[in-house]
């Protein structure tokens, strides 16, 4: 039986990190799956070009790219915003093919309110004063994926819980606070002195929902999250936005589908079967 897709004036995610071994693809597509959004904004990091190889690309990460292509041409607007991890994109600003568009920023109205959303790397000093430093922090974080890999591989084994390594090292890192961080202060800051009601930006992988008052007002700051960690989206409807954590249920059997990519060996046989047969 088909499940009834939620209907959604728009969804916001960010930093799935494609071409990664974090990348949480499965219940991405279920999540995408699992919507209607008559606009999908792709929030910068969504292709990780600092650490892309073409070793590792595997049919999951296929299956999110063709499920956002699906979206496409069922008619939802795709809002593609650069990020850091995908800045080479960032020279195509403002291009547009059909349903989807390229940006850096994007503005909405919506219902009289105006929402900014942005990657928010542009608020990251270690990004502009020591980008080496943050390219060697991916590369950390990427071991420790592999790590983490052959980690639950032995936990499952044993039948016991899989755990997160990186999750639980930033959790005794990184405890939210009521407070707003030095990163939520200055994206408050630049927000309220654009007059924007709502911001909502990626990045930290760390997904938030607060009020920030400053000296110039107040803004509905969201960090949308990760689809690497916390399976995160910002949605708006019905006249608000909301952070919504997906639960994925670990059941990856609605993910089967028509897409089927051919091994080298499928390739070079369809060729030949294709020159054998030409005229």
């Amino acid at each position: 039986m088909n499940q009834k897709l939620r209907e959604l004036q728009v969804s916001v995610i960010s930093d799935i990190h494609l071409a990664t071994h974090a990348c949480k693809a499965k219940p991405l597509v279920k999540y995408l799956k699992s919507i209607n959004p008559k606009m999908l904004v792709l929030n910068g990091d969504i292709i990780d070009s600092w650490r892309f190889s073409r070793n590792y690309f595997p049919k999951s990460h296929l299956k999110v790219i063709r499920q956002i292509i699906k979206m496409l041409e069922k008619g939802t607007q795709v809002c593609y915003i650069t990020g850091n991890h995908d800045e080479f994109l960032r020279k195509l600003n403002e291009s547009e093919m059909g349903n989807l568009k390229i940006v850096n920023q994007l503005i909405l109205d919506l219902d009289g309110s105006k929402t900014w959303i942005f990657h928010g790397d542009i608020f990251d000093h270690i990004i502009h004063r020591a980008k080496w430093l943050a390219k060697l922090g991916a590369s950390v974080y990427g071991l420790l994926t592999m790590l983490n890999k052959a980690l639950n591989f032995f936990l499952r084994t044993l039948r016991l819980k899989e755990i997160i390594i990186y999750k639980s090292i930033k959790k005794k890192l990184i405890k939210e606070k009521p407070k707003a961080s030095s990163f939520e202060k200055a994206v408050g800051s630049a927000a309220t002195k654009k007059n924007y009601q709502t911001v909502i930006c990626g990045h930290t992988h760390i997904p938030c929902e607060k009020r920030i008052k400053n000296e110039l007002g107040e803004v509905h700051y969201i960090n949308c999250g990760d689809w690497v960690e916390h399976l995160t989206a910002a949605e708006y409807q019905n006249g608000k936005w909301e952070l919504t954590y997906f639960n994925s249920n670990d059941d990856d059997s609605t993910l089967e589908d028509d897409l089927h990519i051919p091994d080298k060996k499928e390739v070079y046989l369809s060729l030949f079967k294709e020159l054998a047969l030409a005229n």
